[in-house]
Parts: C-alpha cells; structure tokens; sequence
C-alpha cells in the first residue's frame, strides 16, 4: 500500500492551493483518512480527518479549508482557501486502509503515511 500526495507549492497569502492524496495497492477497504502538517520547529497536527462518520478541523482551518474524498478513486483531498503564512509547512496524508496480505483470505488494517508536500505562503 503506498500513499502518493500532490499539489503543494508556492501561494502568496490569500491564495488556493487543493491537495490530493490517492492510496494504491490491494485494498480491501479504507476507514479513516486525513490531513497533517508540521512547519519548521514545529510538531505534527492534525488540519483536518474524514471518515464515515463525518469531518474535523483544526480551529485554525474551519472555514477556509475543506476536505473530501473519492471513494471509488481512494483519494482524499483538502482544498485550501484564504491561505495565511502561517499555513506554511509539510502536508502529509494518512489513511487507515485495511489491505489483503499474501495469505489467501487474510487482511490486515494499518495506519499508511504520504510522503509530504510542502505548502508556502509567501508574497
């Protein structure tokens, strides 16, 4: 199972940027799915986590940016609007994918980790 995550960039303050995270190999199913970011001196936070009980956002984020997914594609997106410098950082996607193991009829659930993009807002 890999998790590949796009669409980070430059963006002055203001700006858009939409983040996608797509989750390939022998999946069976894919529960939890979210966003994380960690700027410089920083930990790691979570911005914002989908799964089929609904949506959550860090305070810092709630309205202005917006997570989703494609089910049939197993892609997550976050789409980030009015991008303030203090959104700058390393984005990395994660998702609980429970995947078929070599063992015919066994399946595994684990915790999978993109390998980042890094988002700055700057003018």
């Amino acid at each position: 199972v890999q998790l590949q995550a796009s669409g980070g960039g430059l963006v002055q303050p203001g700006g858009s940027l939409r983040l996608s995270c797509a989750v390939s190999g022998d999946i069976f199913s894919i529960d939890y799915m979210g966003w994380y970011r960690q700027a410089p001196g920083k930990q790691r936070e979570l911005v914002a986590g989908v799964n089929s009980g609904g949506v959550n956002y860090v305070d810092s984020v709630k309205g202005r940016f917006t997570i989703s997914r494609d089910n049939a594609e197993n892609t997550v997106y976050l789409q980030m609007n009015s991008l303030k410098p203090e959104d700058t950082a390393v984005y990395y996607c994660n998702a609980d994918v429970t995947y078929r193991t070599i063992v015919p009829g066994r399946t595994k659930r684990t915790t999978f980790w993109g390998q980042g993009t890094l988002v700055t807002v700057s003018s």
